[in-house]
């Protein structure tokens, strides 16, 4: 009687494990219920064996039980180390990007931004159900990139309550909530992604003054000397972009968080350096992209190159020759000087691909500096360059060569520099740089002996406008927008005549398939 109780007690245990296996697939929601279950037939079970015990002995005593106890073991140990294997593989993440650009890893600007998120970042995609895949292999890496930022992918078609808090507008639309601000970005490309994240994060819209008047570069000219190319990237870096004419202004606006001049070909008015150096002195940011003479006879800018020589820069006399051989890489002449190494400061930090300068000048660090000011170079070309001071020889179209007796200087060169120092007079109330959390406010001024280096024809040169921006970012005190921006995928069609079509056609279709028959037909003759 009591051996039939405790068969009961074990083919109930049996059903009980069984359910519970069952529910826990089956029924998701009714998770706790497989939980009792398999409590309940675990106990069944092991009341059974405690019953049974002599006999469970008695059958591992056989050496055909020990044995099928050897394989059973065998393949617990087995399933272990899968389980084993699945569980860390799911907790540690380890991924390889085998394309030539990189597509499927996020840029080190995008992971920098991602990183220094202080508060959590929900991004949410509104989208039809089945285009959530679009969106998933890309958003999951910003995921990866911080703990801070969560995905959820909803369809605006069954929470449009949602969708309607959000002002969501339109499918593919992905809403970005920070802290109490939201970003809404209608587009899955990591570029857009990461500006509409850059937004968020900064809050508000700096300005960007372009000063006009000089014959500085038009920020809105779409022929190859204009600035509209490189004015959409700052907007995208969420700058607004404005002019300033200085000499219709007795100041530098105070909610300037930067003022560019870029490329004049006539010298600044008295007054107005005296209110880029008022601006400067109460915390302001200068960017001065400075050209060489256009003309050997051409007058020096002498406000120009006085303003940065007030900053520890001495604008050079001179045009830069570089003899590398790297600028024939890129189809131009010894007068675009390339540079690929660059000493270290915050504005080159990670990057690692060539800028070139078109026609540009020396920038050289005063010794001793100025004032207490010391700048510093973070761009500078070849060994294989010089400073060449005979520009009448240069713009004739004379031979020209490194000529130290004559002033020449041997590369080399430094074509950029960058100096910080503290603010002399307290900025104006409401201006740019009067902020209570923001960072110190300091006066930064960069000095470019070039202007042409972001001009339209020259943006596609990669490292240009990373170079731009990051000084701009250093200027505006927004190092953590510092980095190496997103690339777009490689375009690697494959483009070919007709003739080569053709041949490609005849190749696949008939020529590789009379080979394969023909070595099935000769492989067969001779075992025949």
């Amino acid at each position: 009687m009591l051996k039939r109780a405790f068969d009961i007690i074990g083919w109930l245990g049996t059903a009980l494990v069984l359910a519970a296996v069952a529910v826990f697939f089956l029924k998701p929601d009714w998770q706790p219920y497989s939980r009792w279950l398999a409590w309940g037939g675990l106990v069944c079970i092991l009341l059974y064996t405690l019953g049974q015990w002599r006999e469970i002995a008695g059958f591992f005593g056989g050496r055909q039980a020990r044995l099928g106890t050897i394989s059973a073991a065998s393949i617990l140990v087995v399933l272990g180390i899968l389980v084993a294997i699945n569980y860390i593989s799911s907790r540690e993440h380890k991924r390889w990007d085998l394309t030539a650009s990189s597509q499927f890893t996020l840029s080190p600007q995008t992971v920098k931004i991602a990183k220094a998120l202080d508060a959590p970042l929900k991004v949410t995609v509104f989208a039809r159900e089945g285009d959530f895949a679009n969106y998933k292999d890309r958003l999951a890496e910003y995921e990866y990139a911080s703990k801070k930022v969560s995905v959820e992918y909803v369809d605006p078609d069954k929470k449009p309550q949602l969708a309607k808090q959000l002002q969501v507008q339109a499918y593919g639309t992905i809403a970005l909530q920070y802290k109490d601000r939201v970003e809404r970005v209608v587009s899955n490309t990591e570029q857009d992604i990461t500006n509409g994240i850059k937004k968020i994060v900064s809050g508000k819209e700096r300005t960007v003054f372009f000063t006009q008047g000089h014959g500085e570069k038009d920020t809105v000219s779409a022929e190859r000397s204009g600035y509209n190319g490189i004015v959409s990237m700052l907007q995208r870096d969420n700058y607004k972009v404005e002019k300033l004419a200085l000499a219709q202004q007795a100041d530098v606006p105070e909610n300037a968080a930067l003022v560019v001049v870029a490329g004049p070909k006539v010298d600044l008015l008295p007054g107005e350096a005296d209110a880029i150096t008022r601006y400067l002195a109460r915390g302001g940011k200068v960017m001065l992209l400075v050209d060489p003479p256009d003309k050997f006879d051409a007058p020096p800018l002498a406000n120009v190159i006085a303003l940065a020589h007030d900053w520890a820069m001495d604008l050079g006399q001179n045009v830069i020759v570089d003899v590398s051989g790297m600028g024939r890489l890129l189809g131009t002449d010894e007068t675009v000087p390339v540079v690929v190494s660059y000493p270290s400061h915050p504005i080159v930090q990670g990057l690692d691909v060539l800028t070139a300068f078109p026609l540009a000048r020396s920038v050289t660090p005063v010794s001793g500096g100025v004032n207490g000011r010391f700048a510093q170079t973070f761009a500078e070309t070849s060994a294989k360059s010089w400073a060449e001071t005979d520009l009448k020889t240069l713009f004739t179209g004379g031979k020209i060569s490194l000529d130290e007796a004559k002033g020449d200087k041997r590369g080399p060169i430094p074509i950029a520099g960058a100096v910080s120092a503290p603010v002399v007079a307290p900025p104006a109330a409401g201006g740019a740089n009067k902020s209570d959390d923001g960072p110190k406010p300091e006066t930064r001024v960069v000095v470019v002996g070039d202007s042409d280096f972001v001009s339209n024809f020259a943006l596609g040169i990669r490292g240009n406008a990373d170079l731009f921006l990051n000084a701009v970012n250093w200027l505006a005190q927004q190092e953590n927008q510092i980095a190496i921006r997103p690339r777009e995928a490689d375009d690697r069609r494959i483009t070919m005549t007709a003739n080569q079509q053709l041949r490609v056609l005849v190749l696949v279709l008939l020529v590789i398939p009379v080979l394969v028959l023909g070595s099935g037909v000769y492989a067969w003759w001779r075992r025949r």
